[in-house]
């Protein structure tokens, strides 16, 4: 394909080199403003690469606004300034729809000169210490997500000090460095708080925590609000064996049991918010309609990604608690 370069050997992010090669092309005067460049599916097929990763590329340069897509034609060349101030190294936990949410929200929120590598560490520990390593040095800024893991600050400590943000998660181990975090436990006691009078008509709460990646602040901010306010209360691994009762709700961080629970009320004809209730974690588009509308706790990543970049362009040190609420649906 004439603009676009893939190389296998190469330690780059495919949808990196996507990217490169548009600036490469614009840079030696192969593509000029309003050019037409390869389509999303003349790429997937040429690179047998997935749709998923040429839309990450596409997204980052329409964010940028290099390119614009006009419906039914496709993708031009919307800008040829493409000389970079910024250019900043991101490690998630892994992808999923929020968090695609807040990464957009992040694209979007920065300066059009800022360049952005995105890595996933996949709650492997290895992996985290060994991409940090290799980082070094080779960015202006780096955006870190611990997730699950404890005692990372000999590894994040090989990075310069200025130039690191910490994400989503308050680590006692990291509290020199800027962070935008979700407060787990506050954010479900304050939630439950203010769902108390949809809770009333429930006999008994039930949490589905099946450990690993969840925080652990959810189920003690869980236990906190039962136990305070006098509410029967359970915590169980997994919905498995599991005979769903009028007068329960239950409280589910995984989509997947979620899922299992909405087919569960319906296979024993029990009404959501009226029979049983269900709460799900980390709100997305499709919690909008699920069931008539699943009731969401969950913070506002698009608020996350717009504070992060915010921080990242005024050098800020500040530690920042990202929003949360309860967001009411027919499920409760």
């Amino acid at each position: 394909m004439k603009y676009i370069q893939i190389d296998d050997s190469l330690g780059v992010p495919k949808y990196r080199q996507i990217i490169n090669s548009i600036y490469s092309a614009i840079s030696n005067g192969n593509l000029k403003l309003g050019d037409k460049i390869p389509s999303l599916n003349q790429i997937c097929v040429e690179f047998e690469l997935s749709r998923d990763t040429v839309m990450v590329a596409f997204n980052e340069l329409k964010a940028k606004g290099i390119i614009k897509s006009i419906p039914g034609k496709g993708y031009y060349i919307n800008s040829i300034e493409i000389k970079l101030d910024q250019k900043i190294f991101v490690l998630f936990d892994e992808l999923n729809a929020f968090k695609e949410d807040l990464y957009t929200s992040f694209l979007n929120s920065l300066d059009v000169k800022s360049s952005v590598d995105i890595y996933f560490h996949h709650f492997n520990y290895q992996v985290f210490k060994d991409l940090i390593s290799e980082s070094v040095g080779n960015y202006t800024s780096y955006v870190i997500m611990p997730a699950t893991f404890d005692y990372t600050a000999d590894v994040i400590g090989r990075l310069p000090k200025d130039k690191v943000y910490i994400l989503d998660r308050l680590k006692e181990d990291l509290l020199d460095y800027p962070v935008v975090y979700q407060d787990f436990e506050q954010d479900v006691y304050d939630s439950l708080s203010n769902g108390s009078d949809l809770l009333q008509k429930y006999s008994k709460l039930i949490m589905i925590f099946p450990g690993g990646k969840e925080p652990e602040g959810r189920m003690i901010g869980f236990q906190r609000f039962c136990s305070e306010k006098g509410i029967q209360s359970e915590i169980i691994r997994n919905v498995v064996n599991k005979e769903m009762q009028i007068g329960e709700a239950y409280f589910v961080p995984s989509d997947r049991n979620l899922v299992r629970l909405v087919k569960m009320a319906g296979e024993k004809n029990l009404q959501l918010g009226k029979d049983v209730g269900i709460v799900s974690f980390n709100d997305t588009v499709l919690k909008e309609i699920v069931a008539g509308g699943i009731t969401t706790i969950s913070t506002d990543f698009q608020l996350m990604g717009q504070t992060l970049a915010r921080m990242i362009q005024e050098k800020s040190s500040e530690k920042i608690r990202n929003q949360s609420a309860l967001i009411r649906r027919n499920s409760l």
